[in-house]
Protein backbone atom coordinates (compact mmCIF):
# COMPACT_ATOMS: atom_id res chain seq x y z
CA UNK A 1 0.00 0.00 0.00
CA UNK A 2 2.80 2.41 0.82
CA UNK A 3 4.41 1.73 -2.54
CA UNK A 4 1.09 2.33 -4.31
CA UNK A 5 0.52 5.61 -2.46
CA UNK A 6 4.04 6.74 -3.36
CA UNK A 7 3.53 5.89 -7.04
CA UNK A 8 0.26 7.86 -7.16
CA UNK A 9 1.77 10.86 -5.38
CA UNK A 10 4.75 11.00 -7.75
CA UNK A 11 2.82 10.34 -10.97
CA UNK A 12 2.16 13.18 -13.40
CA UNK A 13 -0.65 11.39 -15.28
CA UNK A 14 -2.55 8.33 -14.03
CA UNK A 15 -4.59 6.07 -16.31
CA UNK A 16 -7.04 3.76 -14.57
CA UNK A 17 -8.16 0.71 -16.57
CA UNK A 18 -11.25 -0.71 -14.89
CA UNK A 19 -13.62 -3.66 -15.20
CA UNK A 20 -16.63 -5.21 -13.53
CA UNK A 21 -14.85 -5.85 -10.22
CA UNK A 22 -14.88 -2.10 -9.60
CA UNK A 23 -18.70 -2.08 -9.54
CA UNK A 24 -19.38 -5.28 -7.57
CA UNK A 25 -19.19 -3.41 -4.23
CA UNK A 26 -22.08 -1.30 -5.59
CA UNK A 27 -24.19 -4.43 -6.00
CA UNK A 28 -23.61 -5.01 -9.73
CA UNK A 29 -22.57 -8.60 -10.55
CA UNK A 30 -19.38 -9.20 -12.50
CA UNK A 31 -19.06 -11.49 -15.51
CA UNK A 32 -16.40 -14.14 -15.12
CA UNK A 33 -16.06 -14.94 -11.41
CA UNK A 34 -17.57 -18.15 -10.02
CA UNK A 35 -20.81 -16.30 -9.22
CA UNK A 36 -20.66 -14.03 -12.25
CA UNK A 37 -23.15 -13.48 -15.05
CA UNK A 38 -21.34 -15.80 -17.44
CA UNK A 39 -21.66 -18.74 -15.02
CA UNK A 40 -25.46 -18.74 -15.11
CA UNK A 41 -26.96 -21.85 -16.68
CA UNK A 42 -30.67 -21.05 -16.94
CA UNK A 43 -30.48 -19.50 -20.40
CA UNK A 44 -30.95 -21.10 -23.81
CA UNK A 45 -27.80 -19.55 -25.27
CA UNK A 46 -24.31 -18.75 -23.91
CA UNK A 47 -24.11 -15.27 -22.30
CA UNK A 48 -21.78 -14.05 -25.04
CA UNK A 49 -24.52 -14.80 -27.58
CA UNK A 50 -27.21 -13.32 -25.34
CA UNK A 51 -25.29 -10.04 -25.43
CA UNK A 52 -24.61 -10.15 -29.17
CA UNK A 53 -25.83 -8.00 -32.04
CA UNK A 54 -27.06 -11.18 -33.70
CA UNK A 55 -29.32 -11.98 -30.75
CA UNK A 56 -30.62 -8.40 -30.63
CA UNK A 57 -31.76 -8.65 -34.25
CA UNK A 58 -32.91 -12.29 -34.39
CA UNK A 59 -34.41 -12.68 -30.89
CA UNK A 60 -35.13 -9.15 -29.60
CA UNK A 61 -37.48 -10.49 -26.92
CA UNK A 62 -34.84 -12.87 -25.49
CA UNK A 63 -32.16 -10.18 -25.75
CA UNK A 64 -34.35 -7.63 -23.97
CA UNK A 65 -35.27 -9.97 -21.13
CA UNK A 66 -31.64 -10.91 -20.54
CA UNK A 67 -30.38 -7.33 -20.57
CA UNK A 68 -33.14 -5.97 -18.33
CA UNK A 69 -32.79 -8.81 -15.80
CA UNK A 70 -29.00 -8.82 -15.66
CA UNK A 71 -27.50 -5.53 -16.81
CA UNK A 72 -29.59 -2.62 -15.53
CA UNK A 73 -28.99 -1.37 -11.98
CA UNK A 74 -30.18 2.24 -12.09
CA UNK A 75 -30.30 2.58 -8.31
CA UNK A 76 -26.67 1.50 -7.82
CA UNK A 77 -24.45 4.13 -6.23
CA UNK A 78 -20.71 4.75 -6.68
CA UNK A 79 -18.50 3.06 -4.11
CA UNK A 80 -15.16 4.02 -2.59
CA UNK A 81 -13.27 2.85 -5.70
CA UNK A 82 -15.26 5.07 -8.05
CA UNK A 83 -14.97 8.03 -5.68
CA UNK A 84 -11.22 7.72 -5.11
CA UNK A 85 -10.55 7.22 -8.83
CA UNK A 86 -12.65 10.29 -9.62
CA UNK A 87 -10.68 12.33 -7.10
CA UNK A 88 -7.31 11.28 -8.51
CA UNK A 89 -8.21 11.38 -12.20
CA UNK A 90 -9.84 14.81 -11.93
CA UNK A 91 -6.52 16.15 -10.69
CA UNK A 92 -4.12 14.32 -12.97
CA UNK A 93 -5.46 11.52 -15.09
CA UNK A 94 -8.20 9.60 -16.81
CA UNK A 95 -10.37 6.48 -16.39
CA UNK A 96 -10.80 3.97 -19.21
CA UNK A 97 -13.55 1.55 -18.25
CA UNK A 98 -15.15 -1.56 -19.69
CA UNK A 99 -18.18 -0.95 -17.48
CA UNK A 100 -21.48 0.19 -18.96
CA UNK A 101 -23.08 1.34 -15.69
CA UNK A 102 -21.97 5.02 -15.72
CA UNK A 103 -20.90 4.84 -12.06
CA UNK A 104 -17.54 6.50 -12.73
CA UNK A 105 -19.37 9.51 -14.14
CA UNK A 106 -21.94 9.36 -11.34
CA UNK A 107 -19.05 9.56 -8.87
CA UNK A 108 -18.02 12.87 -10.42
CA UNK A 109 -15.18 11.75 -12.68
CA UNK A 110 -14.69 14.29 -15.46
CA UNK A 111 -12.28 12.35 -17.66
CA UNK A 112 -13.82 8.98 -18.53
CA UNK A 113 -13.54 6.84 -21.65
CA UNK A 114 -16.42 4.35 -21.74
CA UNK A 115 -14.65 1.78 -23.90
CA UNK A 116 -17.77 -0.36 -24.35
CA UNK A 117 -20.26 2.52 -24.21
CA UNK A 118 -23.05 2.54 -21.62
CA UNK A 119 -26.63 1.37 -21.14
CA UNK A 120 -28.21 4.75 -20.47
CA UNK A 121 -27.23 7.19 -23.24
CA UNK A 122 -28.70 7.21 -26.76
CA UNK A 123 -31.22 4.40 -26.32
CA UNK A 124 -32.84 4.45 -29.76
CA UNK A 125 -35.04 2.76 -32.32
CA UNK A 126 -33.05 0.93 -34.98
CA UNK A 127 -35.66 1.80 -37.62
CA UNK A 128 -36.19 5.54 -37.18
CA UNK A 129 -33.53 6.60 -34.67
CA UNK A 130 -35.97 8.07 -32.12
CA UNK A 131 -34.43 8.15 -28.66
CA UNK A 132 -36.02 6.81 -25.48
CA UNK A 133 -35.47 7.07 -21.76
CA UNK A 134 -34.03 3.94 -20.16
CA UNK A 135 -37.18 3.63 -18.04
CA UNK A 136 -39.21 3.07 -21.22
CA UNK A 137 -36.71 0.47 -22.40
CA UNK A 138 -36.98 -1.45 -19.14
CA UNK A 139 -40.66 -2.01 -19.96
CA UNK A 140 -40.60 -2.49 -23.74
CA UNK A 141 -38.13 -3.12 -26.56
CA UNK A 142 -40.52 -2.11 -29.35
CA UNK A 143 -41.12 1.31 -30.84
CA UNK A 144 -44.78 0.82 -31.64
CA UNK A 145 -45.05 3.67 -34.14
CA UNK A 146 -42.92 1.75 -36.67
CA UNK A 147 -42.49 -1.63 -34.92
CA UNK A 148 -38.75 -0.97 -34.70
CA UNK A 149 -36.43 -2.68 -32.22
CA UNK A 150 -35.09 -0.39 -29.49
CA UNK A 151 -31.38 -0.70 -28.83
CA UNK A 152 -30.00 -0.26 -25.26
CA UNK A 153 -27.74 2.76 -25.41
CA UNK A 154 -24.23 2.99 -26.82
CA UNK A 155 -23.22 -0.39 -25.40
CA UNK A 156 -20.92 -2.38 -27.68
CA UNK A 157 -22.38 -5.85 -28.22
CA UNK A 158 -20.54 -9.01 -29.22
CA UNK A 159 -20.07 -8.92 -32.98
CA UNK A 160 -19.77 -5.11 -33.06
CA UNK A 161 -16.72 -2.87 -33.34
CA UNK A 162 -15.48 -0.49 -30.67
CA UNK A 163 -16.39 3.14 -31.33
CA UNK A 164 -13.30 4.56 -33.11
CA UNK A 165 -13.27 7.66 -30.89
CA UNK A 166 -13.32 5.52 -27.74
CA UNK A 167 -10.49 3.39 -29.07
CA UNK A 168 -8.40 6.41 -30.01
CA UNK A 169 -9.01 8.10 -26.65
CA UNK A 170 -8.15 4.90 -24.74
CA UNK A 171 -4.90 4.42 -26.65
CA UNK A 172 -3.99 8.06 -26.03
CA UNK A 173 -4.73 7.69 -22.30
CA UNK A 174 -2.48 4.65 -21.93
CA UNK A 175 0.36 6.01 -24.04
CA UNK A 176 0.43 9.35 -22.17
CA UNK A 177 0.32 7.87 -18.66
CA UNK A 178 3.38 7.48 -16.46
CA UNK A 179 1.30 5.34 -14.07
CA UNK A 180 -1.29 2.79 -15.16
CA UNK A 181 -3.53 1.15 -12.58
CA UNK A 182 -5.53 -1.89 -13.71
CA UNK A 183 -8.37 -2.65 -11.30
CA UNK A 184 -11.26 -5.11 -11.11
CA UNK A 185 -10.80 -6.79 -14.49
CA UNK A 186 -9.76 -10.27 -15.59
CA UNK A 187 -8.07 -8.58 -18.56
CA UNK A 188 -9.29 -11.31 -20.92
CA UNK A 189 -11.51 -9.30 -23.27
CA UNK A 190 -9.93 -7.82 -26.39
CA UNK A 191 -9.29 -5.23 -27.65
CA UNK A 192 -9.41 -3.76 -24.11
CA UNK A 193 -6.76 -6.21 -22.86
CA UNK A 194 -4.51 -5.11 -25.72
CA UNK A 195 -4.33 -1.51 -24.55
CA UNK A 196 -1.20 -2.21 -22.51
CA UNK A 197 0.67 -2.62 -25.80
CA UNK A 198 0.55 1.19 -26.01
CA UNK A 199 2.11 1.70 -22.57
CA UNK A 200 5.24 3.82 -22.44
CA UNK A 201 8.34 1.74 -21.58
CA UNK A 202 8.92 3.99 -18.56
CA UNK A 203 5.36 3.86 -17.24
CA UNK A 204 4.77 2.07 -13.96
CA UNK A 205 2.04 -0.58 -13.92
CA UNK A 206 -0.11 -1.64 -10.96
CA UNK A 207 -2.65 -4.49 -11.07
CA UNK A 208 -5.32 -4.70 -8.36
CA UNK A 209 -7.54 -7.77 -8.62
CA UNK A 210 -8.87 -10.60 -6.47
CA UNK A 211 -7.04 -13.04 -8.73
CA UNK A 212 -3.46 -12.66 -9.96
CA UNK A 213 -3.48 -11.59 -13.61
CA UNK A 214 -0.18 -13.27 -14.35
CA UNK A 215 1.51 -10.12 -15.67
CA UNK A 216 5.30 -9.80 -15.71
CA UNK A 217 7.42 -9.28 -12.61
CA UNK A 218 7.83 -5.54 -13.20
CA UNK A 219 4.17 -5.08 -12.26
CA UNK A 220 3.15 -4.16 -8.73
CA UNK A 221 0.48 -6.84 -8.23
CA UNK A 222 -1.95 -6.40 -5.34
CA UNK A 223 -4.14 -9.49 -4.99
CA UNK A 224 -7.02 -8.11 -2.97
CA UNK A 225 -10.51 -6.72 -3.28
CA UNK A 226 -10.15 -3.31 -4.94
CA UNK A 227 -12.54 -1.77 -2.39
CA UNK A 228 -10.15 -2.71 0.43
CA UNK A 229 -7.25 -1.16 -1.44
CA UNK A 230 -8.91 2.12 -2.41
CA UNK A 231 -10.38 2.57 1.06
CA UNK A 232 -6.78 2.89 2.30
CA UNK A 233 -5.70 5.53 -0.22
Amino acid sequence: MEELKDLINKAHYVAFLTGAGVSTPSGIPDYRSKNGLYKKEEYDFPPEYMLSHDNLIKHPDIFHQFVVENMYFPDAEPNVIHKKMAEISNKKGIIVTQNVDKLHTKAGAKHVVEFHGNLYDHIHCLTCGKEFDYKYYLKDYRHHEDDGIIRPGTTVLYGESINPDNLENAVSAVSNADLIIVAGTSFKVYPFAGLLAYRSPDAKLVAINKENLGLDESVLAITDDAANVFAQL
